[in-house]
């Protein structure tokens, strides 16, 4: 299981974010926002991709609801996260996402049984979703937003969107998508957990895992799809998108990041 940032993993299918693993799936779930056709069963990972992140802590709430007792419902969620995985590997398929996923239900399951209570199996969730909504909060704060520093490096902008008023704008827009989509988990995660509620935590778990991710995924596509590119001259994506358009600033004009210069779009000239 694995949630969505960091470095690109564009060339990779993207999975969902997970309920309790580290950041992978969310990392490489980026790369479906540069796509010119948003793709909701690329953003869901495909079968795959929802099996993994849906069936370990399905299988922890089942088991922990029938029996009552922390260890075998720990060792069930493991069993299901390591089959996938080696699922991966048969099939010769990435398996970065999945072994992302299996290290954090391992680690919820470990402190589960260390502890001997049920709630903190998904207490490693709880502390990245925390982590993650202070780290878009802070960039959006200090005028960086987390989606403008990963995108614009994916698509060759490098720092330079941040000259175009627009561009900015999106990239904003979008990283307060971000930060609502760990603000809302940690909301509805932490109260559950302070009442000892882990069976009601499985499944809320599920509900604020793959579906909302998929649509704050598609919020992030659609913004960064409303405003051109802006590369400098020369710059290229990482990936080959030609559907992008390409804005620099005027010539002569002076960039600043709190008065930043009036763009020119240059659009594709139609083919004939």
């Amino acid at each position: 299981m694995a949630e969505p940032y960091g470095p690109p993993a564009a060339a990779q299918a993207p999975a969902p974010a997970e309920p309790v693993g580290a950041g992978a799936g969310q990392k490489a779930g980026l790369a479906q926002t540069m796509q010119e056709q948003f793709s909701f069963e690329k953003a869901f990972g495909g079968v795959r991709g929802v099996l993994e992140s849906v069936v370990p802590v399905t299988v922890f709430s089942v088991v922990y609801g029938v029996t009552r007792e922390v260890t075998p419902s720990a060792v069930a969620a493991v069993v299901p996260a390591v089959g996938l995985a080696l699922w991966r590997l048969v099939a010769r398929e990435p398996v970065t996402q999945a072994i992302g996923g299996l290290l954090g239900v391992g680690l919820g399951a470990f402190i589960a049984v260390r502890t001997g209570q049920a709630q903190t199996f998904f207490l490693p969730s709880i502390i990245k979703n925390a982590a993650w909504a202070a780290g878009f909060l802070v960039s959006i704060l200090v005028r960086w937003p987390a989606i403008g520093l990963l995108l614009g490096f994916m698509l060759g902008e490098g720092s330079h969107w941040r000259t175009v008023p627009a561009r900015m704008r999106a990239y904003v827009l979008a990283t307060w998508l971000w930060f609502g989509l760990f603000a809302v988990r940690l909301a509805v995660q932490v109260p559950l957990y302070l009442a000892d509620k882990p069976a009601t935590l499985g499944v809320v778990n599920i509900a604020l895992g793959v579906p909302l991710f998929a649509l704050v995924l598609w919020g992030t596509w659609f913004l960064v799809h409303k405003v051109p590119a802006a590369r400098p001259e020369g710059a290229e994506p990482l990936l080959h998108l030609p559907h992008l358009h390409h804005v620099h600033p005027q010539d002569g004009d002076a960039a600043r990041d709190d008065e930043p210069s009036s763009p020119v779009v240059e659009r594709p000239v139609p083919e004939t």
